[in-house]
């Protein structure tokens, strides 16, 4: 902890430089929890359900590239050390999702979204825009934008059929976690977004859904 506060402007670029490749290339980032999906049965999808099942998967995977760039970016301009470190380490809690929802993907014989580097980029830089205006409201974007996340969730584990266990298992373990990282952020001293700016926000988040369900 102490030799974190130690680094550099250049240092940091560097680590969000990582922090992206990490993100953005296949299988680069890994797990720190095996996927809750290892331990369910494989069932038989018809091609209409897999390819719809694919899209779900593949809209919750770019969400997770959105909340990687989002605390990195955050973690880049946050004034408190506190602040910066809780930032990074929901990013690190945030890989296993990455890395469950790209596995699940490959198994259904699909692929991630092309456009996940174009979400990357505008997500962290408004993550690094909150950090800069104040940690209180870059915390209270988290909690905010973790509520929207939690809303998806419900919506795709109600279109998955039951018979696919495993992708109902990664998602309901998500979204254990998103919880948890909203109610997290609040803690902290994250401001509470009126219900305005959220539907706002919810109308920003339809465009990812609907751009990248198919590519």
């Amino acid at each position: 902890m102490a030799s974190e506060r130690h680094y550099s402007p250049v240092d940091r670029l560097f680590l969000q430089a990582d922090a992206a490749l990490r993100t953005l290339l296949p299988f680069s980032g890994q797990p720190s929890r095996p996927s809750p999906a290892i331990v369910q049965a494989e069932t038989e999808l018809d091609e209409p359900t897999t390819r719809h099942v694919a899209g779900l998967m593949r809209i919750n995977h770019t969400g997770e590239v959105c909340a990687q760039a989002l605390y990195q970016g955050q973690a880049l301009t946050a004034k408190l050390a506190q602040v910066r470190t809780a930032m990074e380490q929901a990013a690190d809690e945030e890989i296993d999702h990455l890395a469950w929802c790209e596995q699940r993907i490959r198994q259904l014989g699909s692929h991630p979204s092309v456009l996940n580097p174009l979400f990357y980029g505008l997500s962290f830089g408004v993550g690094a825009v909150t950090g800069l205006i104040s940690d209180k409201i870059s915390l209270g974007f988290v909690a905010a934008t973790e509520d929207q996340v939690v809303k998806h969730l419900d919506e795709h584990l109600l279109q998955i059929p039951e018979q696919d266990q495993k992708s109902r298992a990664i998602l309901e373990q998500m979204r254990v976690d998103e919880e948890q990282h909203a109610c997290n952020a609040l803690e902290a001293g994250g401001l509470r977004f009126p219900a305005p700016l959220k539907f706002g926000m919810s109308l920003l988040a339809k465009v990812m859904t609907k751009s990248t369900y198919r590519l």
